[in-house]
């Protein structure tokens, strides 16, 4: 038995994705958005008027914003609970199905959007009010909406927060604890403070283009997202998600070891199961200190005969917490059509990793990485059945 039947075998089908973003709000606007190549991002003064300090800046987020307004829920809660009923509702799951369905959701500190600062049209809340529930409510909001019963987790590891979320559903339905799983991953990081907090960190990019191998990158460009992926156990789908593995540098409370830290473990340990990977999604964030990292773990994994890159950020920004996940949904979108997405025009490779401009026909696994600020890495493998 080769190693990529053997992975198959022991796959989740994936039965429904749902999308939310700068590009729109759907999966087909996703599609067509990327296949056409147009990028959300363009200056943050467009969104927080020219008197803002981070006006010069760029980022993509969600538009209208009254689509992201509620009475009760917060704009979090809003756009995962969009992206959430978009899955569910593709993968068709009975009343009966949802309600034993696990549910996990990934976010990190965007979700403080509408707690902790203004929000367009939306009643104010006083930061005491929200407590330890910012984290919760979307997955509260969820489960009492959709009516899920099943498990239920949050995963806040920062950027890494997405894909961690599936690796996490991947383990309760492997052991047994639920058949299905929707997955959901959010974050609105285009608050002021956050903004504030990231700038004054040197994280943010000063281009109105993200080129994230690009030695004149210097920082990533913010976006809004949400997404949802279904699980199930039962083999009976075109798309699969076949591994998920993570693990932690252990090295810095914040940065990111320069040979790399022990992603290339990681991207070992997928081959010798999966086999070599016909595409590689990497986090790509646009910092230097990413992509000296990549740059080591990439070249050091043996990851075959040149693999090529797709780096989704260019188009959407860096999500954050809803990241990993966003690009997963999307990559899987493409996937499901037998293509992998073509690359910004203008987005560099890295070595003999090419980037290309063009989408190319789909022909193995494919791998999603995803890592966290403090050194952690988490890695997805995705391929399809025909």
């Amino acid at each position: 038995m080769s190693l990529l039947t053997e992975c198959i075998t022991s796959a989740l089908s994936i039965t429904g994705l749902g999308t939310l973003s700068a590009l729109g709000h759907d999966v087909a606007s996703h599609l067509m958005a990327i296949s056409s190549g147009v990028s959300g991002i363009q200056p943050l003064g467009n969104l927080l008027g020219n008197e803002s300090p981070h006006a010069h800046l760029h980022g993509a987020w969600i538009q209208p914003r009254e689509l992201l307004n509620h009475r009760k829920w917060s704009p979090v809660t809003m756009a995962a609970l969009h992206v959430a009923k978009q899955a569910a509702a593709e993968a068709g799951w009975s009343k009966d199905e949802l309600a034993g369905a696990a549910l996990v959701v990934g976010t990190s500190r965007g979700n403080a959007a509408g707690w902790l600062g203004e929000w367009p049209n939306r009643r104010p809340f006083k930061l005491m009010a929200a407590s330890n529930t910012i984290h919760s409510e979307p997955a509260t909001a969820i489960s009492i909406e959709l009516g899920i019963h099943g498990p239920n987790h949050v995963v806040a590891s920062g950027c890494s927060a997405g894909l961690d979320a599936l690796g996490i559903a991947k383990l309760l339905i492997d052991s047994g604890q639920a058949e299905r799983a929707l997955v959901v991953a959010v974050d609105l990081p285009l608050v002021p403070l956050l903004l504030d907090n990231y700038a004054a960190s040197g994280l943010l990019g000063s281009s109105a283009f993200l080129n994230p191998f690009s030695p004149e990158s210097d920082g990533f460009l913010p976006g809004e997202g949400a997404a949802a992926i279904a699980l199930a156990s039962t083999p009976s789908e075109k798309l699969r998600l076949s591994f998920f593995t993570n693990n932690s540098d252990g090295a810095d409370p914040v940065g990111i070891p320069k040979d790399g830290g022990r992603t290339s473990q990681l991207l070992k340990k997928a081959i010798a199961v999966c086999g070599k990977p016909t595409a590689v999604c990497p986090h790509a964030t646009g910092t230097q200190t990413q992509a000296r990292a990549e740059k080591h773990f990439l070249n050091s994994a043996a990851l075959g005969s040149r693999p090529t890159l797709h780096l989704l950020k260019p188009y959407i920004g860096h999500t954050v917490g809803a990241s990993g996940l966003l690009e997963s949904a999307i990559l899987l979108a493409f996937m499901r059509q037998g293509i992998l997405p073509q690359n910004l025009h203008g987005t560099s490779g890295l070595g003999e990793l090419s980037a290309p401009y063009q989408s190319i026909s789909l022909i193995g696994p494919v791998f999603k990485l995803a890592h966290g600020m403090g050194g952690h890495n988490a890695l997805a493998v995705f391929h399809t059945i025909s």
